[in-house]
């Protein structure tokens, strides 16, 4: 009776656990590998799943979602045998649970160091200033190595990335040096260009400024050129009409030709640097009687073109 009493309580239990181990709710982002007698058969998704209790059990419980695995850092040499120190991320994400499951033992671990020794490589292949410099370059190498190396894994590398290249101290400070050496030439040669510039532009102004001081000199020379010849014209005009005057008998015409010729000596006689006295001679009628003649004598011009 004893057992008959707890027969219900028994069968209540045994059904609490084949529920329990039938029914399986697998969250959003995972999925499980469900094994029967050791060996896989399917694959549960996301949501409310059943299984055949004590026969068949979940195997792996697979992460579906993007994840970051760390690549620790390392010592690499490069091409021109410099050591330089790099670490790395890589983001994979499982694409088939079945294959990371049971294609390899330890995702993680077998990809870490798949990711360590393909950095050996790709950095060992370049030389020290393109390690540093082409880190994009290295990015993509390592990605599509490792991506293709994963892919039997049922596990896709999204992408990889170099955290970090550093050189030994000694190496920084030789570059650190180089760095100031290469702005130095860069300064020296913008102020030679500046100077190169600056000399070259002055030249040019100088240039310019004699050019202009010649055109004026040519423009100057041209209308002296031209007065002189206006000037020598009126003169012979005025020659030529004192000259027909005097054969006229016209006595206004001779004191013009006396009064040219005095006022001209009287002229160069105010003007000598050694004369300190100058004479004005006594006889000032004379000199209003010549001018009064000259007067004379182009008022009978001035007719004589009016009349014209």
């Amino acid at each position: 009776m004893e057992i008959g009493n707890y027969l219900p309580i028994i069968l209540v239990v045994l059904a609490i656990v084949v529920i329990l181990n039938a029914v399986k709710a697998v969250p959003q982002g995972m999925e499980y590998t469900v094994e029967q007698f050791g060996r896989y058969t399917k694959t549960l998704k996301p949501g409310l799943s059943f299984i055949i209790p004590f026969f068949e059990k979940v195997g792996y419980k697979m992460n579906m979602r993007e994840r970051v695995i760390d690549i620790p850092s390392q010592d690499v040499i490069t091409k021109d045998n410099a050591m330089v120190t790099a670490d790395a991320v890589v983001f994979i994400q499982v694409v088939d649970a079945r294959m990371a499951a049971y294609e390899v033992n330890n995702l993680d671990n077998a990809i870490k160091n798949l990711c360590l020794t393909n950095v050996r490589t790709v950095v060992g292949s370049m030389d020290l200033d393109e390690t540093l410099s082409k880190r994009d370059e290295i990015n993509a190498r390592l990605l599509a190595v490792i991506d293709q190396a994963t892919d039997p894994w049922g596990t896709k590398v999204t992408r990889i990335e170099i955290k970090d290249l550093s050189p030994p101290a000694d190496i920084t400070q030789a570059m650190n040096k180089q760095m100031k050496a290469e702005r130095e030439k860069r300064a020296d040669i913008l102020m030679a260009e500046g100077h190169k510039q600056s000399q070259i532009l002055k030249a040019e102004g100088e240039k310019e400024a004699a050019i202009r001081e010649a055109e004026g000199r040519k423009d100057a020379a041209f209308l002296d050129a031209e007065g002189r010849e206006r000037e020598a014209e009126a003169e012979a005009r005025a020659t030529a009409m004192v000259s027909a005057a005097i054969a006229k008998g016209d006595v206004n015409a001779v004191n013009y030709f006396i009064a040219q010729d005095y006022v001209k000596a009287f002229g160069e006689l105010a003007k000598s640097p050694n004369q300190k006295t100058v004479i004005v001679p006594a006889e000032l009628s004379g000199l209003a009687a010549t001018v009064g003649g000259i007067s004379g004598l182009l008022d009978a011009g001035a007719k004589k073109n009016a009349r014209k």
